[in-house]
């Protein structure tokens, strides 16, 4: 029994751990210093939104902004009055979180539906209907930027909410993520629902689904960070600005389309606003990302 032990203590213990002491050292410093050197475009986007336009432009790797100052976040937040200051990012935020939420929840219920279905009912056309939507994931969608524009613009979508929303309800990558973890519950538990007189209906979403909690979680984050960042459906589905999401807007202000001049601070600023939704929401839930789900769901 001891030497079994010895074992898998041996076994548990860290890789590095059975290095000597300065191949430790070496390679703690080398994993510490490659994420330092990956944090360090982060730091600067987070200092240079707090230096002014000169200072900015004259050291733009300094860690340390000379004169301190929240110009770009005022402009950004209309708190200031001065000239040019007409950055509408407010409603680019606006934008971005009303199509990103409903997305969010569109995909979130139609992709674990059908991935219900997928896994567990039984009709015609089942599998050919997987390999459909597998082929799907295998397509690029740039390839589909042109077919999208003829669809939206066909059916008087084109330049409109909906038009920005409909096409993101629904991913093959979340049926496929939801199809594989409903196959990983045991079916006693849905013979157990049926037993007790629930229907399909029923047995999804009040027992089958409670169960996905990771996984659903998993297509939540991937869900609201792919309609958060997404940009080229974007492009092509909208022209007017008052549908600009924060990935439109930011590449148009960084082209020169709202004045003149590096504006790095002011770029930078919002670039870091853009991105701390996504990352606040990774951060809380991220130990959901790759948990299970069923274990212990069904008792011996």
């Amino acid at each position: 029994m001891n030497a079994k032990s010895a074992a898998a203590r041996a076994q548990a213990r860290p890789v590095l751990g059975r290095f000597p002491l300065p191949l430790r050292v070496l390679g703690y410093s080398l994993v510490v210093g490659v994420g330092l050197l990956y944090l360090l475009p982060f730091v600067l986007q987070l200092v240079t939104g707090f230096k002014t336009d000169p200072d900015a432009a004259a050291n733009p790797l300094g860690l340390v902004p000379t004169t301190p100052t929240t110009a770009a976040y005022q402009r950004l937040f209309g708190l200031s009055q001065a000239a040019g200051d007409g950055v509408p990012f407010l409603r680019w935020l606006g934008n971005s979180a009303f199509v990103a939420v409903v997305v969010t929840a569109g995909r979130v219920l139609f992709d674990s539906m059908a991935g219900y279905a997928l896994a567990r009912l039984r009709f015609r056309g089942r599998s050919l209907l997987f390999g459909f939507v597998l082929a799907v994931m295998a397509v690029p969608g740039v390839a589909l930027l042109i077919p999208k524009f003829l669809v939206l613009n066909t059916f008087g979508l084109f330049d409109s909410y909906t038009g920005m929303i409909l096409p993101l309800m629904v991913d093959a990558a979340g049926i496929f993520i939801m199809k594989q973890f409903f196959e990983s519950i045991p079916r006693e538990v849905e013979e157990a629902a049926r037993v007790d007189g629930a229907g399909v209906i029923r047995t999804f979403w009040s027992v089958v689904l409670p169960m996905a909690r990771p996984a659903l979680i998993t297509l939540t984050i991937l869900s609201f960070q792919g309609s958060w960042n997404e940009f080229t459906h974007f492009l092509v589905s909208t022209q007017s600005g008052q549908y600009e999401t924060l990935t439109t807007g930011l590449a148009r202000f960084i082209s020169g389309g709202l004045g003149g001049g590096t504006q790095y601070p002011l770029k930078l600023a919002a670039a870091l606003l853009a991105t701390l939704p996504v990352a606040a929401l990774f951060f809380c839930f991220q130990r959901y990302f790759v948990q299970g789900a069923n274990s212990g769901a069904v008792k011996e």
